[in-house]
C-alpha cells in the first residue's frame, strides 16, 4: 500500500473511516487495547465493504480520477519489479533523447524484451524532467527505432502506456509530430515479433495509440483508453470544459467499454481500492497476464504475427461501422 494516500473526492466517507481508524490506534494505550482493538477490527472491515461497494460501481468520470491517480504505479514501478537486468537506451538518432518515452532491453521471466513505455514522473521535479509523460517527436522516433531494433533480433516487445496525449506545444508540430505518431503505428504494424500493449493509467488519443498498434491491448481495471480526454471533448461539443462528466459518458473510455467493442483482449482486475493503494498487487497481477498473452503469442510463426495484428484491429473498424 502507498505510504500516503491521496483521497478523491468520492472517497470521502472512506477517508472520514481512515480517519477515525488511525485516531483511535494513536490514543490506544495496554488499558484500553482490548476495546479498541476490537473497534478498530469492526471498523476495518467496514472500510473494506465500503471499497468493494465503491469500486464496483465506479461512474465513467470517477474511473477517469482513478486513472490519473497521482498515486497508480507508473512505468517505472512495473520496470523495476517485472524486468532483470534493464538497460536503458536513449535518443531517436535525429534530434535528442525525450525523456516521457522511456526504454531499453531486460529479462521478463527469463526472456528478453524490449520495454517502450511512457513514464509521467511521480514528483514535480521527475514530471518536469519526463514532461509530465508527453511525449515530443524525438519520443515517438526513438519508440519506432527501439521496435525496429527488438524486430531485427527476434525480441518481443512489451509496451506501457500512460499518457494524456502526445506534446501539445508548438515545438511538437514544428518537428513534425503528426509523422512521428504516424510513423510509430506504422512500425507497430509491421512488426514479426510479439508485441504487448499495457494501459496502466490513462491512454490518451494518438499518443497513446502510437505505443498500441500490438498484438494484444491489456487494460488494467480502472484505466481508461480513448481519442480524446473527457475535459478536451467536452471543451469541443458543448464549448464548456465543465461538461467533462458527461463526456466522459459520452466517450465509453473504461476497460470495460473498450473489452465489450474488442479495442481491449483482457481486463487485469485491480486489488479492491484500487492500483493506488496496493501497488506491488496491481504489478504482479499485470506481470501474470502479460506471461500468459507472451507465451501465446511466441507459438505464433513472424507472418502470423503480422496478420494477426492486422486482423485485430480490421475487426476494430468492423465493430465501429455496425454500432
Amino acid at each position: 500500500m502507498a505510504d500516503k494516500t491521496i483521497y478523491l473526492d468520492f472517497e470521502e466517507p472512506i477517508y472520514k473511516l481512515e480517519s477515525k481508524i488511525q485516531e483511535l490506534k494513536s490514543c490506544c494505550d495496554d488499558k484500553l487495547a482490548k476495546d479498541f482493538n476490537k473497534e478498530i477490527s469492526n471498523l476495518e472491515k467496514k472500510v473494506q465493504q465500503m471499497l468493494k461497494e465503491t469500486y464496483s460501481k465506479l461512474t465513467p468520470w470517477q474511473k477517469v480520477c482513478v486513472a490519473r491517480h497521482a498515486n497508480r504505479p507508473h512505468s517505472i514501478d512495473y520496470i523495476n519489479a517485472l524486468i532483470d537486468n534493464f538497460m536503458p537506451l536513449a535518443g531517436d538518432k535525429s534530434f535528442g533523447d525525450d525523456e516521457a518515452i522511456i526504454g531499453g532491453l531486460g529479462f521478463f521471466n527469463g526472456q528478453s524484451v524490449m520495454m517502450v513505455a511512457q513514464e509521467k514522473g511521480n514528483d514535480l521535479e521527475s514530471r518536469i524532467r519526463h514532461g509530465f509523460g508527453m511525449a515530443k517527436p524525438e519520443g515517438y522516433r526513438k519508440a519506432k527505432r527501439l521496435m525496429d531494433l527488438a524486430n531485427h533480433f527476434n525480441i518481443p516487445i512489451i509496451s506501457l502506456i500512460d499518457t494524456a496525449g502526445a506534446f501539445p506545444g508548438i515545438e511538437g508540430e514544428e518537428r513534425g509530430q503528426a509523422e512521428a505518431i504516424a510513423s510509430c503505428i506504422m512500425e507497430g504494424f509491421k512488426l514479426e515479433v510479439p508485441y504487448i500493449a499495457v494501459v496502466i493509467g490513462e491512454g490518451g488519443s494518438g499518443g497513446a495509440i502510437a505505443l498500441a498498434a500490438a498484438n494484444r491491448i491489456l487494460m488494467l481495471e480502472h484505466s481508461i483508453y480513448s481519442v480524446i480526454s473527457p475535459e478536451g471533448c467536452a471543451s469541443i461539443l458543448w464549448r464548456d470544459g465543465a461538461a467533462m462528466k458527461k463526456a466522459a459518458n459520452a466517450l465509453k473510455l473504461t476497460a470495460q467499454d473498450l473489452y465489450k467493442f474488442g479495442v481491449a483482449d483482457e481486463i487485469i482486475p485491480e486489488p479492491c481500492g484500487g492500483a493506488h493503494r496496493f501497488r506491488e498487487e496491481t504489478i504482479k497481477r499485470a506481470g501474470d497476464v502479460i506471461a500468459k498473452h507472451l507465451a501465446e503469442l511466441k507459438k505464433m510463426t513472424p507472418q502470423n504475427l503480422s496478420k494477426d495484428r492486422e486482423k485485430k484491429f480490421l475487426a476494430m473498424t468492423r465493430i465501429a461501422k455496425e454500432g
